[in-house]
């Protein structure tokens, strides 16, 4: 078995404005990056459209189907300052959800050893019933519901190492002790959320904010000192990465100061914690950075992390 990416095109076409960080040539610069001999065995996928069942798991049944008709019916739809479709997000958004869909019952069949979703929009900022932050629908939570539901899994992990936290998903967690969500942010910051304080249900959410300026050494006595000990006293049946690379000291929309080299190790780390918790099942799917160049640089490491892996 071997790494699969999923892509499609269609997610070239979300496009909410000139100037807009969240843009389609974030992923030109991973496909680019990717592009090379070291590369040769990734499998590339295309994803299928998500259906309003899969999203209705995690988002209200009334936001979805308004969202859907809304962004069929007018193309541009301003969901708030930050968060607006284009006529091509319509398919992008169900392609993006259906990706993490479709990674699953990969790896769960065993025809995928893992897999990365390059797909946009992102997803953890979105809640049960709004887009916020450059995102629609909940890609991860998405998952993790299709993980449960259909495949029958009990415990499902997220690990988020994106610079913003993931308020979307933490809050679609929060409630279920089976349901685990782990984040390294920076604080204070955009969405606001993601005090070490809150907890979850029954301890099943975990958060290190980070200050800013924190770079790897932080970064990395937070995953081997709070997060990683308790993803694997949670011990999941099924780990899903939320992988935002806007951590990296080159990106403008944060202080954070990580660099290349601390994407493959957290995803070795997070790789290996897989192999022992929950038979290597793993998926990870993109959420920000902004940064063209170090983006696909910090992409590239993380998908070579996911190849590596035994």
């Amino acid at each position: 078995m071997t790494t699969v990416l999923y892509f499609h095109d269609a997610c070239f076409d979300h496009n909410p404005h000139i100037g807009h960080p969240e843009c389609p040539e974030r992923l030109s610069a991973i496909l680019s990056a990717l592009n090379s001999p070291d590369f040769k065995n990734l499998k590339y996928c295309q994803p299928p459209l998500a259906t309003v069942e899969q999203i209705a798991r995690v988002h209200d049944h009334s936001y979805v189907m308004w969202a859907l008709a809304e962004m069929k019916r007018r193309g541009t739809v301003v969901f708030d300052n930050d968060t607006r479709s284009s006529p091509g997000s319509y398919e992008a958004a169900l392609r993006a959800a259906g990706s993490v869909c479709a990674a699953i019952d990969a790896v769960i069949a065993e025809e995928a050893k893992n897999a990365f979703c390059a797909i946009r929009p992102p997803g953890h900022h979105a809640e049960h019933s709004n887009a916020m932050g450059f995102c629609l629908f909940n890609n991860v939570a998405v998952g993790a519901a299709h993980a449960r539901h259909v495949h029958g899994l009990e415990r499902v992990a997220v690990i988020d190492f994106d610079v913003h936290h993931g308020n979307g998903t933490q809050a679609a967690f929060w409630n279920d002790p089976n349901l685990f969500f782990g984040s390294t942010h920076q604080s204070p910051l955009f969405p606001g959320t993601g005090n070490k304080n809150e907890r979850g249900v029954a301890g099943n959410v975990i958060n290190v904010p980070l200050t800013p300026c924190s770079g790897s050494e932080e970064f990395r006595d937070a995953m081997e000192n709070i997060v990683f000990p308790a993803l694997r006293e949670f011990s999941p049946d099924f780990l899903l990465i939320s992988a935002g690379f806007d951590a990296h000291s080159d990106d403008p929309l944060a202080s954070l100061n990580f660099i290349d080299d601390d994407y493959y190790w957290v995803t070795d780390e997070l790789c290996a914690i897989a192999a022992e918790d929950c038979r290597c099942r793993l998926v990870s799917t993109l959420e920000g950075g902004y940064h063209l160049e170090s983006l696909g640089r910090s992409a590239a490491a993380h998908v070579a992390a996911l190849m590596a892996a035994r």
